[in-house]
């Protein structure tokens, strides 16, 4: 008899007051969410809007650090495909990790400022400003808010020297030929970083054999470990089964 009551009780606060999913702080980095560099110690950190080398051509709002913060299921599942590479002298790199909310919102102001092109001429030289949105290069939400996707690449090891960016430095279109832009020291992908291009369409049959070579290498190696690529974007990947699907969060990186 009392097993029956307590059951009737508990249908009864189930109906009265159902229990409510925990939300998680989105100011407040979880404890879920690790430094890259604590898992893959090795991997090669140019976290380019801590700096002015990126399409703003300005320090973007959240990053206080040049530093790599992923959830720790995709931060173990990039360091799979970090130990797949080092065996042919290889290692990745990494342009973007978590994104906070607030930067997010820095990229769509700075979409607005239509008058601001100081940058055009090198990361989207063939489109207008004003469509950056409509073609699907910049959201009001990014799946970096949620902190399983990194923008990354792969570099020959030992790592060559990088030039350094300065800003006022004279800048080249994303799209030309590996000598004739901005240098990075990666592999050839085809075009450079956060390029607004349709080279860096990730299938894009217009590039060279090497580079699509490249690009293959890359996505068969983070598809094998549980990522999807982002088909406009050679270095976007998120992870499949990412533990965040639904929450952007905000909190600095520092």
């Amino acid at each position: 008899m009392k097993s029956k009551i307590m059951i009737v009780l508990l249908i009864f606060i189930s109906a009265c007051c159902p229990l409510t999913p925990h939300k998680a702080d989105t100011n407040k980095m979880p404890d879920s969410f690790i430094d890259i560099q604590k898992v893959i110690p090795d991997i090669l950190l140019d976290i380019r809007y801590y700096g002015h080398n990126n399409f703003l051509g300005e320090k973007v709002d959240g990053y206080l650090a040049p530093k790599c913060y992923l959830t720790k299921e995709a931060a173990q599942a990039l360091a799979e495909v970090q130990k797949e590479l080092a065996p042919f002298s290889l290692s990745l790199k990494v342009y973007d990790c978590y994104r906070p909310q607030r930067a997010v919102d820095h990229f769509v102001r700075w979409a607005k400022e239509i008058e601001n092109t100081k940058t055009m001429k090198e990361f989207y030289p063939t489109v207008d400003k004003r469509n950056l949105f409509k073609d699907g290069y910049i959201a009001e939400k990014s799946s970096h808010s949620r902190g399983s996707t990194v923008d990354l690449t792969i570099v020959p090891l030992p790592v060559p020297q990088q030039a350094e960016y300065i800003p006022g430095q004279q800048l080249f279109e994303c799209y030309l030929p590996a000598e004739k832009r901005f240098a990075d020291n990666s592999i050839d992908m085809g075009t450079g970083f956060d390029c607004f291009h349709e080279l860096s369409h990730t299938a894009n049959v217009n590039i060279g054999r090497q580079q699509k070579i490249n690009r293959l290498v890359l996505k068969s190696l983070m598809e094998k470990h549980g990522f999807k690529n982002y088909d406009m974007e050679w270095w976007h990947y998120t992870l499949n089964n990412e533990p965040y699907p639904d929450t952007y969060f905000d909190f600095a990186i520092e």
